[in-house]
């Protein structure tokens, strides 16, 4: 069962770059005091076994990892970005349902 990764500053361009070409790459922005990431999380890592090799799955701590944060203008968490052949294609902001995570990730997979 795969497990979302930990993306970090140092590692997010290369995790979002290095994907695959037309391999799409959903980043949750979260940290550990917010409740809506605690709700969002859980989903997050089942997607991570749902789409493995079909996608690449990733958590980053906002308060860990400040500056990639700041270069996408992240206000609210959570916030989902969804990347394709390494650009921004999507973004969800707050808690969403997975089916909803599901149909915005498998419309990059079209």
């Amino acid at each position: 069962m795969g497990k979302a990764l930990e993306i970090t500053d140092t590692t997010f361009k290369d995790t979002i770059s290095t994907a695959g070409e037309d391999t799409p790459v959903l980043v949750d922005f979260w940290a550990a005091w917010c409740g809506p990431c605690r709700l969002v999380g859980p989903i997050v890592e089942e997607l991570a076994g749902e789409y493995e090799g079909k996608a690449v799955i990733g958590k980053i701590d906002v308060d860990v990892n400040p500056g990639i944060s700041a270069e996408f203008g992240i206000r609210s968490i959570p916030s989902l970005l969804i990347f394709k052949n390494g650009e921004l294609v999507d973004t969800i902001v707050g808690a969403v349902p997975k089916v909803e995570l599901k149909r915005r990730l498998d419309a990059q997979m079209a």
